[in-house]
């Protein structure tokens, strides 16, 4: 038994519902689907509202944006089932056995976290969108087994499922706000508490790829999440070392002033390159490194 739960910002859910309502009808085990819209547009309320005339549908429309953590930690009050399966309202099924694929895996490891992954279109997409395209083609899309190789690391939120009781005793941290990071943190609690994450191939398509503006802005925000979650933390060191812009960040610290420096007089041409498609994604790098150099420099007033 499987809770399908897909938190909706300013998305069209409508071939997603469709494609998971064909598989739902097609299982023996029983299932639901929910669908939770964290204030959207008038314009996508409207247009999503119509799904919870649907059988095997709930449709739980929010006065107010709670945000990417809290959102997911609503879904417990309305799921049914001991197994919430979450996907990202942009996603597309491509595989027609993708729920039972996820049931095989309960059946195997019932307590564990278990993670699909994700696809992206391999048709190169316009400029104005090829920096979230190259990003996800070249440092999200990963095998299974790519994935293994450091499970705990490599949890996203955009498709997994977890048992009701493990994400009633760790939820998500509703401190972060915006874009960015709670899987990250949400990652690290499970390997604090020895709880296992199986990677499977059962991949989801990144439907929807975000303007360049767009994704740029979102990582700014994603990077103050993360120094939120250093504060937080404590700077724990077990945690610095599972994230690979920090484990970088911390290796060269001791350059921060040069990196501020590099960072201020370049910052205006990696921007222009970045958001207008010429993508480099080590130039994306830097970009994000003294993004976080800044942050942190700010914070701890030096």
């Amino acid at each position: 038994m499987i809770s399908i739960c897909v938190p909706i910002y300013n998305c069209n859910v409508d071939l997603l519902a469709a494609d998971l309502l064909t598989q739902i009808e097609a299982l023996s085990e029983k299932a639901e689907l929910i669908l939770i819209d964290d204030c959207s547009d008038r314009y996508f309320q409207e247009h999503n509202k119509h799904q919870g005339d649907k059988k095997n549908v709930s449709y739980i429309q929010l006065k107010e944006n709670i945000g990417r953590a809290a959102i997911r930690n609503l879904f417990l009050k309305h799921a049914k089932y001991n197994h919430l399966l979450f996907l990202d309202c942009d996603a597309l099924v491509v595989d027609s056995n993708f729920i039972q694929n996820y049931l095989k895996g309960i059946a195997q490891n019932p307590m564990a976290v278990i993670c699909g992954g994700r696809v992206y279109p391999q048709k190169k997409v316009n400029r104005s969108r090829r920096l979230r395209w190259k990003y996800g083609i070249n440092r999200e899309q990963k095998s299974a087994a790519e994935r293994r190789k450091n499970p705990y690391a490599s949890f996203m939120t955009n498709n997994f499922i977890v048992p009701k009781k493990t994400l009633d005793s760790i939820q998500f941290d509703e401190q972060l706000k915006g874009y960015g990071h709670e899987d990250t943190l949400f990652g690290f609690e499970l390997k604090k508490s020895a709880i296992e994450i199986k990677h499977i191939e059962n991949s989801i398509l990144n439907g929807e790829i975000e303007s360049n503006v767009d994704y740029l802005r979102n990582t700014e925000n994603a990077i103050q999440n993360l120094c939120l979650i250093l504060e937080t933390k404590d700077y724990n060191q077990e945690l610095i070392q599972d994230i690979s812009l920090l484990r970088l960040y911390f290796k060269i610290q001791y350059l921060k002033y040069f990196i501020a420096a590099a960072y201020y007089i370049l910052k205006p041409f990696v921007r222009w390159t970045l958001l207008n498609g010429w993508i480099n994604l080590y130039l994306f790098d830097f970009y994000k490194i003294g993004f976080l150099n800044k942050t942190l420099m700010a914070k701890k007033g030096s």
